[in-house]
Protein backbone atom coordinates (compact mmCIF):
# COMPACT_ATOMS: atom_id res chain seq x y z
CA UNK A 1 0.00 0.00 0.00
CA UNK A 2 1.48 3.29 -0.76
CA UNK A 3 1.95 5.79 1.97
CA UNK A 4 -0.09 8.82 1.61
CA UNK A 5 0.56 12.92 1.61
CA UNK A 6 -1.63 15.52 3.48
CA UNK A 7 -4.76 16.55 1.80
CA UNK A 8 -8.12 15.63 1.11
CA UNK A 9 -9.67 12.85 0.08
CA UNK A 10 -12.55 10.37 0.44
CA UNK A 11 -13.43 7.21 2.62
CA UNK A 12 -15.64 4.53 1.95
CA UNK A 13 -17.73 2.63 4.09
CA UNK A 14 -19.61 -0.12 2.17
CA UNK A 15 -21.15 2.21 0.30
CA UNK A 16 -21.08 5.27 2.03
CA UNK A 17 -18.77 7.93 0.70
CA UNK A 18 -17.13 10.50 3.58
CA UNK A 19 -15.16 13.39 3.40
CA UNK A 20 -11.44 12.60 4.27
CA UNK A 21 -8.52 15.14 5.50
CA UNK A 22 -5.42 12.64 5.62
CA UNK A 23 -2.82 13.90 8.25
CA UNK A 24 0.53 11.54 6.44
CA UNK A 25 3.10 14.03 8.57
CA UNK A 26 4.00 14.32 11.71
CA UNK A 27 3.42 17.66 12.39
CA UNK A 28 -0.37 16.78 10.78
CA UNK A 29 -1.03 14.05 12.94
CA UNK A 30 0.32 15.79 16.27
CA UNK A 31 -2.09 18.12 15.35
CA UNK A 32 -5.04 16.52 14.62
CA UNK A 33 -8.35 17.37 15.85
CA UNK A 34 -7.31 19.55 18.59
CA UNK A 35 -8.43 23.30 18.63
CA UNK A 36 -11.37 22.36 16.37
CA UNK A 37 -15.06 23.04 17.72
CA UNK A 38 -16.08 20.27 14.26
CA UNK A 39 -15.22 17.79 11.90
CA UNK A 40 -16.31 17.72 8.85
CA UNK A 41 -16.71 14.08 7.46
CA UNK A 42 -13.28 12.42 9.13
CA UNK A 43 -9.55 12.29 9.90
CA UNK A 44 -7.20 9.55 9.08
CA UNK A 45 -3.94 9.75 11.13
CA UNK A 46 -1.64 7.46 8.96
CA UNK A 47 0.76 6.04 10.35
CA UNK A 48 -0.69 5.49 13.82
CA UNK A 49 -1.58 3.14 16.86
CA UNK A 50 -3.21 5.22 19.36
CA UNK A 51 -4.32 8.73 20.05
CA UNK A 52 -5.91 11.31 23.38
CA UNK A 53 -8.23 13.70 23.34
CA UNK A 54 -6.64 16.29 25.04
CA UNK A 55 -7.24 20.02 24.45
CA UNK A 56 -10.26 18.50 21.92
CA UNK A 57 -13.62 20.54 22.52
CA UNK A 58 -15.59 16.88 21.39
CA UNK A 59 -15.88 14.11 21.69
CA UNK A 60 -15.50 12.27 18.63
CA UNK A 61 -15.23 8.30 17.55
CA UNK A 62 -12.16 6.55 17.20
CA UNK A 63 -11.46 3.76 14.29
CA UNK A 64 -8.21 1.64 15.06
CA UNK A 65 -7.43 0.26 11.59
CA UNK A 66 -5.01 -1.98 10.22
CA UNK A 67 -2.78 -2.55 7.92
CA UNK A 68 -6.05 -3.94 4.99
CA UNK A 69 -7.78 -0.82 6.51
CA UNK A 70 -10.09 -3.42 8.64
CA UNK A 71 -11.53 -1.84 11.72
CA UNK A 72 -9.95 -3.48 14.83
CA UNK A 73 -12.07 -1.78 17.54
CA UNK A 74 -14.15 2.03 17.45
CA UNK A 75 -14.46 3.75 20.69
CA UNK A 76 -15.86 7.22 21.47
CA UNK A 77 -13.60 9.03 23.56
CA UNK A 78 -14.95 12.02 25.51
CA UNK A 79 -12.33 15.30 25.74
CA UNK A 80 -9.06 14.57 28.06
CA UNK A 81 -8.81 10.83 27.23
CA UNK A 82 -5.87 9.10 26.22
CA UNK A 83 -6.91 5.90 24.38
CA UNK A 84 -5.29 2.78 24.31
CA UNK A 85 -2.98 1.80 21.52
CA UNK A 86 -4.02 -1.64 19.75
CA UNK A 87 -1.29 -4.21 18.81
CA UNK A 88 -2.27 -4.23 15.41
CA UNK A 89 -3.55 -0.44 14.39
CA UNK A 90 -1.77 1.41 11.76
CA UNK A 91 -4.45 4.11 11.14
CA UNK A 92 -6.44 5.70 13.13
CA UNK A 93 -9.49 7.52 11.80
CA UNK A 94 -11.54 10.22 13.85
CA UNK A 95 -14.97 11.31 13.06
CA UNK A 96 -17.81 13.42 15.44
CA UNK A 97 -19.08 11.54 18.30
CA UNK A 98 -21.86 9.23 16.45
CA UNK A 99 -21.01 10.01 13.02
CA UNK A 100 -18.88 6.33 12.57
CA UNK A 101 -22.58 4.34 13.54
CA UNK A 102 -24.40 6.21 10.62
CA UNK A 103 -21.77 4.93 8.44
CA UNK A 104 -22.35 1.36 9.26
CA UNK A 105 -18.40 1.71 10.74
CA UNK A 106 -17.87 -1.31 12.95
CA UNK A 107 -15.23 -3.87 13.88
CA UNK A 108 -14.32 -6.10 11.12
CA UNK A 109 -15.61 -3.73 7.98
CA UNK A 110 -13.00 -2.91 5.36
CA UNK A 111 -13.17 0.89 4.36
CA UNK A 112 -11.71 2.00 1.26
CA UNK A 113 -9.48 5.33 1.15
CA UNK A 114 -8.95 7.51 -2.51
CA UNK A 115 -6.91 10.06 -1.93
Amino acid sequence: MARWRDGRGELLVEEVRVPLEIAASYRARTRGLLGRDEVDGAMLLSPAGGVHTFGMRMPIDVAYLDRRLTVIAVRTMAPGRLGLPRLRSRHVLEAAAGAMAGWGLAAGVRVRVSA
